[in-house]
């Protein structure tokens, strides 16, 4: 008897290098698809059919989860699309099972976007100056928040950039995204000046754009500790300077994602223009930003909202 696990590591193999998923895509993949497995008892793939999805898709929504009461429906969603995509490869290798279009996502609400006003992003980026950092690291940290809201980088793709990928002089380059995805970035012209106030002060030779700093650099020697920063390092540094400067809401980096294409959209840039800039395999992503920049629907409300009140008045 076929059993499913028997394709598992080959689909995964499938993904790394056919498909050049990320190694946290894959181990996510491995996650979802090893929960089925077990869940469904490692079935013959045949003998998947849409009851057995059926009672899985109940099975998930019950499921309770960390600090939650249930999954929520994104989490879900996860699940099935991770198993939507191996049942999709069996089937292209002519290994019978469940077509993977009878599987349909749980309906979602509209995604909430965070993003900075005018004034909060002001004043975090004027934080790492007014912190008793060294020099350097406040060089450094202001170059990073001015360049993720110069170009609305993902943490991992800004802590993976190499100094020579970036062209100062022509405030663009190129950067590898989601699904080894190349797009190009444009540096602002206050984002270009903090990088290279940054890199005028670093005495290393190290070839990552964004380093840590040991307390020798306060003193401008030579550095030792010199290794690039971790995504997680940037989004404590991120959270740092939001809680500095009094702002009350949670702040990451994706939120400096959110405030950079919030500002394109209510700027009149289009849609499309957009999503090439942060990346988006699908417009349908982009539009999450449209109901909080719709600037024709806020005209339409000061035209003709409440008139019979102001004549009144």
């Amino acid at each position: 008897m076929d059993k499913l696990s028997s394709h598992l590591r080959t689909f995964l193999e499938y993904l790394e290098v056919e498909k050049g998923r990320s190694p946290l895509t894959i181990r996510n993949y491995s996650f979802y698809l090893t929960r089925f497995i077990a869940w469904a008892k490692d079935p013959d793939p045949k003998d998947i059919d849409q009851d057995m999805i059926h009672q899985y898709r109940l099975y998930l929504n019950r499921l309770a989860s960390r600090g939650e009461d249930t999954l929520k429906k994104s989490t879900q969603n996860y699940h099935l699309i991770a198993l939507r995509s191996f049942l999709k490869f069996l089937n292209k290798r002519d290994i019978e099972t469940l077509s993977a279009e009878k599987i349909e996502l749980a309906r979602q609400g509209t995604r909430e976007v965070s993003f900075l006003d005018a004034a909060d992003l002001e004043r975090l980026l004027d934080a790492p100056a007014k912190s008793d950092s060294s020099s350097i690291m406040q060089a450094r940290d202001r170059a990073i928040l001015e360049l993720f809201f110069s170009s609305g980088m993902r943490v991992s793709e800004l802590a993976n950039l190499k100094r020579d990928q970036i062209n100062l002089k022509r405030e663009e380059f190129s950067v590898r995204g989601k699904g080894d995805k190349l797009r190009v970035v444009f540096l602002s012209n206050q984002a270009r000046h903090a990088i290279q106030t940054y890199l005028d002060l670093r005495k290393d030779e190290a070839p990552y754009l964004f380093v840590r700093h040991d307390r020798g650099a306060a003193k401008g020697e030579k550095e030792n500790n010199t290794g690039p920063l971790t995504p997680r390092s940037i989004e404590r540094l991120v959270h740092h300077y939001a809680v500095a400067t009094g702002i009350p809401k949670k702040i990451t980096p994706h939120t400096l994602r959110h405030s950079f294409a919030t500002d394109l959209l209510m700027n009149g840039a289009d849609l499309r223009s957009v999503q090439s800039l942060l990346g988006h395999s699908s417009i349908t992503t982009t539009q999450i930003y449209t109901h909080i920049t719709n600037q024709q629907l806020k005209e339409v409300h000061h035209a003709f909202h409440a008139k019979r009140r102001e004549k009144e008045g």
